[in-house]
């Protein structure tokens, strides 16, 4: 049932078009004859524009994103630093009874017999070994020691024995919440919401390296909520609608069960946000559907607002006015710049 209501939706529209057409007095459109439809957007998106498919995804509250660990431990890497949970041994080649095998605490600090604490954490095996010299030198007489580190990868080794015992082993499914964040193992809350999926791996990867250097992972996209458009005023199922790919007016007037008697198609507001600020725009939907020369079919992207009114508009707080449901439901500033497409009303059908 629902899809035939959707078939009957686009049939509705395809019949609108015709009859808009004829009304237009324009030649008439012979079988075997063809119509160059050009296709356009705001004037900010032209150049980037791909009317195929969205250029660069960009994450929403909803979506399910799956963090997948690697432990490189395989990575060679130019020199060895001392880290938290790393096991190191002190050894006097006189002074046996001074030895001392002992794990960096996480203030990054051993202790050793009459020094105390020492901090070691960040620094090289030479550079500890010389530095530990230096200090008992007042206290031994040539001291002779040597710095080891028997086990480097403990916390690695606990980190995948956990990764490996949980039900999806290497991989974690994290939501974004209504609020753009998401709760990382380890890491915690980071803001994703608007951004692409590298951006945010580059992010949790530079934090995975801070808290364990051989740590890295991979982030894709289990689950989208969905890119969402708008279509408001005169039409006969004024709501959100998903798209999975950009869509022209024409398009959405479709999803949205066409549009009523009443609608003002040579006055649709299309509203995008951009930057800080919501940018408006008039297209001529009555032009395109009636194939007259030199008119576009206008194309959205996600979370653009469609508008369609009773009467023709001609200023932005009228705008605001109409669809400030769905703008404070955004949470968007209600500043807006205008553009205008076509500022001349053109006739009735």
């Amino acid at each position: 049932m629902v899809r035939i209501k959707k078939y009957l939706a686009v049939l509705i529209t395809i019949a609108a078009v015709f009859s808009l057409a004829a009304c237009a007095g324009n030649k008439e459109l012979s079988p075997g004859n063809e119509v160059s439809l050009g296709k356009t957007t705001f004037s900010f998106d032209k150049d980037t524009y791909n009317y195929a498919l969205f250029p660069e995804y960009h994450i929403v509250p909803g979506d399910v994103l799956d963090v997948l660990f690697q432990i490189r431990t395989w990575v060679k890497k130019a020199e060895f630093r001392l880290a938290i949970d790393n096991e190191i041994s002190v050894k006097f080649i006189y002074n046996s009874e001074l030895n001392e095998t002992q794990l960096v605490r996480p203030d990054g600090s051993i202790t050793l017999p009459y020094l105390g604490e020492v901090k070691v954490i960040g620094k090289t095996v030479q550079e500890l070994t010389k530095e530990l010299k230096k200090r008992y030198s007042s206290i031994l007489k040539n001291p002779e020691l040597y710095v080891i580190v028997p086990e480097f990868r403990s916390a690695i080794k606990e980190l995948k024995k956990d990764l490996h015992t949980a039900p999806r082993g290497l991989s974690r499914l994290v939501t974004v919440r209504p609020d753009g964040y998401v709760t990382f193992p380890m890491v915690g809350d980071i803001f994703v919401a608007n951004r692409t999926i590298p951006e945010v791996a580059k992010e949790l990867n530079a934090k995975y390296k801070d808290i364990l250097p051989d740590l890295n992972c991979d982030l894709f996209l289990e689950r989208h909520a969905g890119s969402v458009i708008y279509v408001v005023g005169q039409v006969r199922k004024p709501g959100a609608y998903k798209i999975v790919k950009p869509i022209s007016i024409a398009e959405a007037m479709s999803l949205a069960g066409s549009y009523l008697s009443s609608a003002k198609l040579d006055s649709i507001i299309v509203v995008r946000k951009h930057e800080d600020k919501l940018i408006a725009t008039r297209v001529d939907l009555k032009a395109a559907l009636a194939m007259k020369e030199g008119s576009d079919f206008f194309y959205l992207k996600p979370d653009d607002i469609v508008y369609v009114p009773k009467t023709w508009i001609s200023k932005a707080a009228e705008v605001a006015r109409d669809i400030s449901d769905i703008i404070f439901f955004r949470g968007w500033s209600l500043g807006f710049s205008w553009e205008l497409h076509d500022a001349a009303p053109s006739s009735g059908y």
